[in-house]
């Protein structure tokens, strides 16, 4: 059984959806949700899946130590990024290895970097007048959005849709493919 730990920084609904695929596996497990944020929604979602969940400051996830330890404890083999906005630090990119991955809500390279998330690159695709955008999950190396891509989905995008619009055509594509790749990535390692 592989256990996973997914860092999330906010309303959790990706970590949901992922943990809620793997509920019935017997080859993967979601064991254990790392936050930098007391109050996000992520805790709340997955204390009714009956998942674990901490809440680390920035210092904490900077310096590594705490992360590990509570890692070893529950036995992680594989880190996933489900909207988690800070860096992962070189303490834990070096223990976990080509061993995390991270979902961006655009075509990478474009839309990418510190800064870039959530409403803030819905927002620069219609900008900017793209005609598509999509999700593109990723390894995680010690730039942001700059580790080699394993998987991406388009979507279009129409001129008169809006960032909220471009949001939802791109939820979709995280809920439909990301557990599936989280899947396939994990069990070939």
């Amino acid at each position: 059984m592989k256990r996973i730990a997914i860092f999330a920084s906010g309303s959790g609904s990706n970590a949901e959806n992922i943990a809620k695929y793997f509920s019935g596996s017997d080859k993967i497990e979601i064991a254990l949700i790392l936050s930098n944020k007391k109050d996000a929604l992520v805790h709340e979602r997955v204390k009714k899946l009956g998942i674990p969940s901490y809440t680390f400051n920035k210092r904490e996830f900077d310096e590594g130590d705490l992360i590990l330890e509570t890692m070893r404890q529950y036995e992680i083999d594989f880190i996933v990024l489900a909207g988690f906005l800070l860096k992962v630090s070189q303490p834990i990119l070096e223990a976990f290895s080509n061993k995390i991955i991270n979902i961006h809500p655009a075509l990478l390279p474009k839309y990418g970097g510190k800064g870039m998330y959530g409403d803030r690159v819905h927002l620069a695709v219609v900008d900017a007048g793209e005609h598509e955008s999509g999700i593109s999950i990723h390894y995680v190396n010690e730039h942001y959005d700059e580790g080699d891509i394993v998987f991406q989905a388009t979507c279009k995008v129409s001129p008169a849709d809006s960032p909220d619009d471009v949001a939802r055509k791109v939820h979709e594509l995280e809920y439909k493919h990301f557990p599936e790749i989280i899947e396939k990535v994990v069990l070939d390692k």
